[in-house]
């Protein structure tokens, strides 16, 4: 954080755990880093930042919208929007460069003001990146400028709240702005919940969710987001698009589908009617060893499609466990006579599975009972509920983390896919060895989190000493390598993480010309200006 208060990692400064005590050593063994802080972020008042260049007849403009309180251009504001949290990002910002920062930061007050802060920029030729929580990890905050001489990031924040309630239908009306801890502290009054927990749940907000098509932790019980959006409006360059809050639907192709995932680049999401749930009045989360990778995500496929899946089912490879293990998160299996058991009976290398099921007490037993049996006689270990309850306490705690290693001088970013149960492994081992190639001696993690009757999720961490001389370039060759070995394998470019600017140079690989070509004609109509978040998407 810097002594001005702005804070240069994830989410508040304070806000999360840090690393354990015995990760220097685990750092140095697996790393060949000392695990000492070896740098630290910039002050905001050593930030590199040009001077706004928003002409003053338009800032007035935006005031005389949403106030003149709200249209900021002060260092905190401009630098506070100026990229997501990727790594690259905020290795970017920790060393002060945000001279491509924006020039303003506008926050309408309500749906009207958005649409009318949208009209007026792409009137005046002015670039719009809309901000809900700051947590894309793709560059899907980038401010880049393209053609445009100013650009504003327009911060979604004040259109938060439960709009409204229809508890017989469960459709809940969130404006766009609210983060998704405030949404499920109103629905909670109502005894409902969202169901929906990326690991940015703490920052997230429910139009950003809808815009970048998330997948939260617990979707292969209660759906990803797309599954969940009833209805949805977004304020575009050429007016409002809203769709009929309707259950289902043959009147042609999904608009609300093309909303979903197009990342700003059409317009900004005000308002989402969503499907609720009713909150589970318990939970039960427990862990589960497989020999190996190859076998633990046999038995997921197992489950899922004969449709005894639990909500929440995470699959660690080799790497992953052992690391979980090395640094005390493998709950009930810490110290010697966990590592003895597992290796008494035959698990000692072993991956862990996260089964979690989340309903009242009954219904889960009921559920639980022919999972299990599954999982028994493919030759899984029950460890009891130790490690799940320990996944459940640190579901959140990745991005933090990330912050300590960056002091230490760590390389750490991740990257996800999906493919077919029959290119699973194929496709992990395709990647992994992209990273090893691309990367001198790293830790290559991955890890199943979302499953599907034809495939999966594949998530990789992966962790470096980093070059001292060229960060960005370092991530940058092996992001490279890793996407290319994605979409030579046939998996997809984004599982859950969207397209920003990162991913898309891959975009038309997967979508094919004509696909792509549709896409932009689409935003073509919607911003003929071409204003909303450019570069992002289609690039």
């Amino acid at each position: 954080m810097s002594r001005e208060g702005v804070f240069w990692g994830w989410g508040e400064a304070g806000a999360g755990p840090s690393l354990p005590d015995n990760s220097a050593g685990f750092l140095r063994s697996a790393l060949g880093v000392e695990g000492a802080v070896v740098s630290r972020p910039v002050a905001l008042s050593e930030v590199r930042l040009r001077p706004p260049e928003l002409a003053g007849g338009v800032r007035e403009r935006l005031a005389a919208i949403v106030g003149a309180a709200h249209v900021r251009d002060d260092a905190a504001a401009r630098a506070g929007r100026c990229r997501g949290k990727s790594y690259v990002d905020l290795l970017r910002q920790r060393a002060g460069d945000c001279e491509d920062a924006p020039d303003a930061v506008v926050a309408p007050g309500d749906a009207r003001e958005a649409q009318q802060v949208i009209y007026t920029c792409s009137e005046e030729g002015v670039a719009v990146v809309p901000y809900g929580g700051g947590t894309s990890v793709v560059g899907g905050l980038e401010p880049l400028r393209g053609r445009f001489g100013a650009l504003i990031s327009l911060d979604l924040g004040r259109l938060e709240g439960l709009l409204s309630f229809d508890e017989r239908s469960h459709t809940a009306w969130l404006g766009g702005g609210t983060r998704l801890p405030e949404a499920d502290h109103a629905l909670a009054q109502r005894g409902y919940t969202l169901a929906h927990t990326p690991q940015s749940y703490e920052w997230a907000t429910v139009g950003g969710c809808v815009a970048t098509r998330s997948a939260g932790q617990s979707s292969t019980g209660h759906g990803r987001i797309e599954d969940n959006v009833v209805a949805l409006r977004c304020a575009t360059p050429a007016g409002e698009l809203a769709t009929l809050a309707v259950p289902a639907t043959a009147a042609g192709p999904s608009l609300k589908q093309l909303v979903i995932g197009s990342e700003g680049t059409l317009g900004a999401i005000t308002s989402v009617g969503l499907q609720v749930f009713p909150r589970p009045a318990a939970q039960r989360y427990e862990g589960w060893f497989v020999r190996s990778f190859a076998e633990g995500a046999d038995v997921l496929r197992r489950l899922v499609q004969a449709g005894i899946e639990p909500d929440v089912a995470r699959l660690s490879d080799e790497a992953e466990t052992a690391m979980g293990r090395a640094l005390g998160g493998a709950g009930g299996l810490k110290g010697h006579a966990g590592r003895a058991l597992l290796r008494a009976r035959g698990y000692a290398s072993g991956c862990l599975v996260i089964c979690g099921w989340e309903d009242d007490a009954a219904a889960i037993s009921r559920r639980r009972a022919p999972a299990a049996r599954v999982l028994r006689r493919a030759g899984a270990m029950p460890v009891g509920e130790g490690p799940g309850r320990g996944w459940l306490a640190s579901r959140y705690a990745g991005p933090h983390l990330r912050d300590d290693l960056l002091d230490r001088g760590v390389l750490v970013e991740t990257l996800e896919t999906a493919t077919s149960w029959s290119h699973l492994e194929a496709l992990k081992t395709a990647v992994r060895r992209a990273l090893e190639g691309a990367l001198a001696a790293p830790l290559v993690l991955c890890h199943v989190s979302h499953l599907y009757p034809t495939g999966a999720s594949l998530y990789f961490t992966a962790l470096a000493a980093q070059d001292a001389g060229d960060p960005l370039g370092q991530w940058q060759a092996a992001k490279r390598a890793a996407t290319d070995a994605i979409v030579a394998t046939g998996g997809t470019i984004s599982h859950h993480h969207a397209v920003g600017a990162d991913h898309a140079p891959w975009l038309r690989a997967e979508l094919g010309p004509l696909g792509h070509d549709v896409l932009r004609v689409v935003k073509e109509r919607c911003d003929p200006a071409g204003v909303m978040n450019p570069g992002k998407l289609l690039g």
